[in-house]
């Protein structure tokens, strides 16, 4: 009985090692990608002036339609997210009140559970550590390469080029909660359409003016990002806005890429209480019209804001109204884009779309074509070291383990 004890503890040791050095594996095995170089950032410019909401300008009575978008239930299998069905999850947002709701799974196509005319193809891509996750839209099929550890923009970039090519438009998930976010990653990155807004840390979007600073145009959705309908603080808390004709995919496709929607942040009605909840879902603040009249951003709302906020530039205010229910703001020829935040007195807060500046002959659009080109040698640099560390793994995993 005394040798035994040495001897567990070798084959427990070698067992910890074992297991460190195949995750080792997987993630040097998963870095592999191009690395890039990117244009220098640069800021909307253009005689025109981009409006999103072009399609509802001159509307008296806008028909918006509440949606979510980022999804998550029960699905086949072990491994789960969610303990409720994607009918079950339906039936909880009609309640409050949604008339549209996507089923995105990790990396999961979701049937719909009742109308095949409702299907949207969406998952949300990525499993790994740092949670870099999108929403890609519009796909036949899941892609399941993912870097486990995307230390790098180009890495990230990287993901964005591959779902890119397999789908129709992806949302950039969650910012404020993906590790390693940053001023110069949100400047670099593109080939997205959508920026996932407000994930509850901060009602500020800050990372998405990085982004449209440096002239990577993108509208914006805020979604519940839902695990549990049952819990009345995690659902109804994000929603959107959209002028559409169905909650079909081509119907919303086109809304999605056309910018004729707005996003919100509500707060918990009731706290708990379920009938407060659903009864003051019924009766949001809204946008009663919005648009643009020559470079004069303007927004009228169903009820009084404390404050009407217009962005611009780096995150800077451009101007402040207070205690209305409508403002309006002349762009001037310095501003590259004004985005729209209302704050209202029981915690709601509404985001625009952003209007920017663009050559109207050029583009139909302030959307910028991917530009990045691959850099070969710092390419074959960089995947050569990923390789040296991936062979030093797998002789020590011999070593320690196998000899």
């Amino acid at each position: 009985m005394r040798n035994s004890r040495p001897k567990i503890w070798v084959v427990v040791k070698k067992c910890v090692a074992a297991v460190l050095l195949i995750a080792l594996l997987a993630i040097f095995a998963t870095s592999f990608s191009p690395v890039y170089d990117y244009d220098e950032p640069a800021p909307f410019s253009g005689k025109d002036i981009f409006n999103p909401y072009a399609a509802v300008q001159g509307i008296d009575s806008i028909d918006w339609k509440r949606a979510n978008f980022h999804t998550h239930t029960r699905v086949e299998g072990l491994l789960n997210e969610c303990e409720y069905w994607p009918q079950d999850v339906d039936k909880a947002y009609r309640k409050l009140d949604y008339d549209i709701v996507t089923f995105s799974n990790h990396n999961e196509l979701t049937t719909h559970p009742y109308n095949v005319e409702l299907q949207v193809n969406v998952y949300e891509h990525g499993i790994n550590l740092f949670k870099y996750h999108k929403l890609v839209f519009g796909c036949q099929e899941t892609n399941a390469f993912d870097n486990i550890v995307p230390l790098f923009d180009f890495q990230k970039q990287y993901q964005l080029d591959m779902l890119g090519e397999e789908s129709d438009f992806i949302q950039m998930n969650h910012p404020l909660r993906t590790i390693g976010t940053s001023e110069q990653e949100m400047s670099t990155l593109e080939g997205y359409e959508i920026m996932e807004l407000d994930s509850g840390k901060s009602t500020e979007n800050e990372y998405w003016d990085w982004a449209l600073s440096s002239g990577h145009y993108s509208f914006g959705l805020a979604n519940d990002d839902l695990h549990y309908p049952d819990r009345s603080n995690k659902i109804a808390i994000r929603c959107n806005f959209l002028y559409c004709e169905s909650g079909k995919y081509e119907d919303l496709k086109k809304t999605l890429l056309g910018g004729a929607y707005y996003s919100m942040r509500v707060p918990d009605y009731g706290d708990g209480d379920w009938a407060v909840k659903t009864a003051k879902n019924q009766n949001l603040p809204r946008i009663e019209s919005i648009g643009l009249d020559s470079a004069t951003v303007h927004i009228a709302l169903s009820h009084k804001a404390d404050s009407i906020k217009f962005t611009g530039q780096h995150h800077a205010t451009l101007a402040l109204a207070q205690d209305t229910t409508a403002a309006q703001y002349a762009m001037q020829a310095g501003d590259p884009y004004v985005r729209i935040t209302a704050y209202f007195p029981g915690g709601e807060v509404i985001y625009s779309n952003p209007f920017a500046r663009y050559d109207a002959s050029r583009s139909p659009s302030p959307f910028r074509a991917p530009s990045h080109v691959i850099n070969m040698p710092l390419t074959v640099l960089f995947n050569l070291v990923v390789l040296i560390f991936g062979l030093w793994a797998i002789f020590m995993f011999y070593k320690l383990v196998i000899k």
